[in-house]
């Protein structure tokens, strides 16, 4: 088997943002969150989130197309969920990504699984738009 290290931090929501993931519900919707992933060959590290939305952090396989393992992890754990707790659950079709180095697994772990933590004291790490637009130098060498 070939080596490999990838590591990607997905967010996603519930359809309409609904505030399905409550407490009560929460280790069993992650469970079935974990599940899916794994059945697919896919190595959870953390799953967090709140009532709307949830965090995973993983591995993904590079012979899995990212895109790939986030629709067979959300079809597969709306699948067990409906099973499980009834029809009408269901994930939005958006989500985002963001991969990371292996050195701050330790980090992005802590902060998916603090969720509703950072949430109610609203110390959620910046948005992409929130973050400084890089500094990229034109054909002159003058920064844009």
């Amino acid at each position: 088997m070939s080596r490999w290290r990838l590591f990607y931090h997905l967010v996603w929501t519930t359809r309409d943002r609904q505030p399905f993931i409550t407490p009560e519900w929460e280790a069993r919707v992650h469970a079935r969150l974990r599940e899916a992933a794994e059945r697919h060959g896919i190595m959870v590290h953390a799953v967090g989130g709140t009532d709307d939305h949830v965090h995973l952090a993983v591995s993904i396989p590079p012979t899995l197309p990212v895109a790939t393992a986030i629709q067979r992890i959300k079809g597969a754990s709306s699948r067990m969920i409906n099973e499980e707790f009834g029809d009408g659950f269901g994930w939005q079709a958006e989500y985002s990504v963001d991969s990371f180095a292996e050195r701050h697994l330790p980090r992005v772990v802590a902060y998916i699984v603090d969720q509703r933590r950072h949430h109610a004291e609203g110390t959620l790490w910046p948005t992409i738009e929130e973050l400084p637009r890089p500094q990229i130098p034109n054909a002159s060498g003058r920064h844009r």
